[in-house]
């Protein structure tokens, strides 16, 4: 794989989070307006393109970026010391700017105004365990199938996110920036700033947890030592 400069990589990843977040609020906007009030079928519109885009987005720019597209996936990457403290602060910023241009976008093709917060109420223990859960599970599952199955890394992330939308209390935004992005747009996919700061916590603690435990989990064992006495194993020539 040829190795791409810290421009083009940074590059990559605001585009790539630009674009998760045009489909997720894009697909938010349209789902609502055609379920004619029917929040479940909206939900559904809303998830099944947020798999697909996070598919095609690791296909097509994780061999430049790795594809982090999430500053808690980049919190991970630096824990495992794959990434330097400084790149991963320039990575962050990239992923925020481009995730609220993407936002900025969706507004812009659906004429919404292209500047406002959002009023939708996203708070309590509840809402917060269920992001712990649901960055503690991408993240967990990154990490898995980087170590063991890394050809499946695209699906594996779209299908896990799919599932989290359903399965988690607070739909599994599971990703600081997008949480920033969304708190930006007044719209289906929105968070109340005010309930933003608590999400991105409860993200980094997920992500946190998931790199120790998942880490430790794939990590190989220890060969045995050789029993005393043995011969040592010869080289084949």
């Amino acid at each position: 794989m040829p190795a791409y400069d810290p421009t083009r990589r940074l590059v990559a990843e605001a585009l790539g989070t630009g674009f998760l977040l045009a489909t997720v609020v894009g697909s938010g906007i349209m789902g609502d307006r055609l379920a004619d009030g029917n929040v479940a079928l909206a939900l559904l519109a809303n998830t099944i393109p947020t798999g697909a885009i996070l598919v095609v987005l690791i296909l097509m720019l994780g061999p430049i970026s790795r594809a982090h597209f999430n500053p808690a996936v980049t919190l991970s990457f630096f824990l495992q010391r794959e990434i330097g403290a400084r790149e991963a602060l320039a990575y962050a910023l990239a992923q925020i700017a481009g995730g609220i241009a993407g936002t900025w976008c969706a507004h812009f093709m659906f004429d919404e105004p292209l500047l406002m917060l959002s009023a939708t109420a996203r708070s309590g223990p509840g809402q917060w365990v269920g992001e712990v859960v649901a960055t503690f599970g991408l993240v967990a599952a990154i990490i898995a199938c980087v170590r063991l199955r890394p050809a499946v890394v695209a699906p594996a992330v779209g299908l896990y996110i799919t599932a989290a939308y359903w399965f988690t209390s607070s739909t599994s935004f599971a990703n600081p920036a997008v949480t920033i992005a969304r708190s930006l747009s007044d719209t289906f996919a929105g968070i109340r700033p005010a309930d933003a700061p608590a999400f991105v916590a409860a993200q980094c603690v997920g992500a946190v947890l998931a790199t120790w435990l998942i880490g430790w989990l794939v990590r190989p064992a220890a060969e045995p030592a050789s029993a005393p006495g043995a011969a040592a194993p010869v080289a084949a020539d």
